[in-house]
């Protein structure tokens, strides 16, 4: 099972950026899927973004679309969610994970601490 940690997270306004980072333990180059869910309090946790082993494909959540980019660097077992124009729904603690792709909330087992991101008004 690959250990995923997340770090970046942080305290914006409205229209600001943040960058999160996530580093696998092993290496993912020739393995699993990366993205990153997130769950604002009071939600269930919902899928953000993904992108496949080898950083080709990428999917993103409609409410993200044209603001976040996720991208990936094998070579350091890292990916990067550059999060840009954050809206106050933004609002939430984000979770690494690591998986055969598709990404899924039931089938992920490397989920990673959390970081929270707080889009201010």
């Amino acid at each position: 099972q690959v250990q995923v940690e997340e770090s970046g997270g942080g305290l914006v306004q409205a229209g600001g950026s943040l960058r999160l980072s996530c580093t696998a333990s092993a290496s993912i180059a020739s393995s699993y899927a990366m993205g990153y869910f997130r769950q604002a309090p009071g939600k269930e946790r919902e899928f953000v973004a993904e992108i496949n082993f080898s950083g080709t494909t990428t999917k993103y959540a409609e409410s993200v679309k044209g603001r976040f980019t996720i991208s990936r660097d094998n070579t350091e077992n890292t990916i990067y969610l550059q999060m840009n124009n954050l809206k106050p729904e933004d609002t939430a603690i984000y979770y690494c994970a690591a998986e055969w792709e598709p990404l899924e909330v039931s089938t992920v087992r490397s989920w990673g601490q959390g970081t929270q991101v707080t889009v201010s008004s």
